[in-house]
């Protein structure tokens, strides 16, 4: 398991671009090899992270890591159902059992088997918003407890059909599992969704929370996304400003989101590699 100093505590408000505090230098991370897993927001900036309106595509130019590659996927959940299987190719761009976060998980696993992926010193982690919006299709969404789904050796939560995985909490140790067992020196980092003008700003919150629970239990890194920092709801109500539809990213909010995560997870990982406008 990752040790617990890995985990941090971020509130984001220190991390703004308007404190004065915040170093305003940036370093390279020449041997760190990042992947990403997620959804939409994540998938829009592309496999390669090149495209404006991801805000990898800005975090790769911020962060400047040896290598950066997304394995993200529109319309991905954290949870599973009871029909999800194994089906890493699966490449939908909506809502499905297969198009969940373990087959992320699979997929770059076998990339770094076949040799076509560095083994990852940091993974991070954005899912959620759809697991919210689409809850219908996701009954089992809060249906276990953060201390059981902590109960189990790793073994037996690894020895699991992804099909019997249908909370929130479990599916987070489900993955964490599999990742820490496949790359046990990597940082593992999880994105808490963003606000959206297509569900409730609480519900996004208390999702949130599920998360930030799960992390310090496992003993690693989150980043609160549901701040009005990433994306103001009552913001994009009024007018679409950074994001294109009030859900995915314009360039302006990648651009701003991209900064705020260069901040954030530079301090969990303890590299000096802050920025400010």
């Amino acid at each position: 398991m990752l040790s617990m100093l890995l985990f941090a505590m971020l509130n984001i408000h220190q991390l703004s671009a308007n404190n004065p505090d915040t170093p305003q230098t940036q370093d390279p991370h020449p041997t760190l090899h990042v992947v990403l897993l997620g959804d939409s927001n994540t998938w829009i900036g592309g496999d390669d992270c090149d495209k404006p309106r991801g805000w990898n595509k800005w975090f790769k130019e911020l962060f400047q890591p040896a290598s950066i590659k997304s394995y993200a996927r529109s319309g991905a959940t954290w949870t599973n159902t009871k029909a999800t299987k194994l089906n890493p190719e699966e490449n939908i761009g909506t809502l499905g059992n297969d198009n969940v976060i373990y087959n992320q998980v699979v997929r770059l696993k076998q990339a770094v088997q076949e040799g076509k992926q560095a083994t990852p010193d940091i993974i991070i982690i954005g899912a959620g918003t759809n697991d919210i919006w689409f809850r219908s299709k996701r009954p089992g969404l809060y249906t276990m407890a953060a201390d059981k789904a902590m109960a189990k050796d790793a073994a037996s939560i690894i020895a699991k059909p992804v099909s019997q995985v249908l909370s929130l909490t479990e599916s987070v140790r489900f993955n964490y599992e599999l990742l820490h067992q496949a790359f046990p020196k990597a940082r593992i980092i999880i994105l808490s969704p963003m606000q959206t003008t297509k569900v409730p700003t609480q519900d996004i919150h208390i999702f949130g929370d599920v998360l930030q629970t799960m992390a310090e239990k496992i003993g690693i890194g989150i980043v609160r996304m549901d701040t009005e920092e990433f994306i103001d709801r009552k913001v994009e109500e009024k007018r679409h400003t950074n994001t294109y539809d009030g859900v995915h990213t314009s360039e302006a909010g990648a651009r701003n989101n991209a900064r705020l995560l260069n901040n954030a997870i530079s301090q969990l990982i303890g590299t000096n590699n802050t920025e400010s406008e």
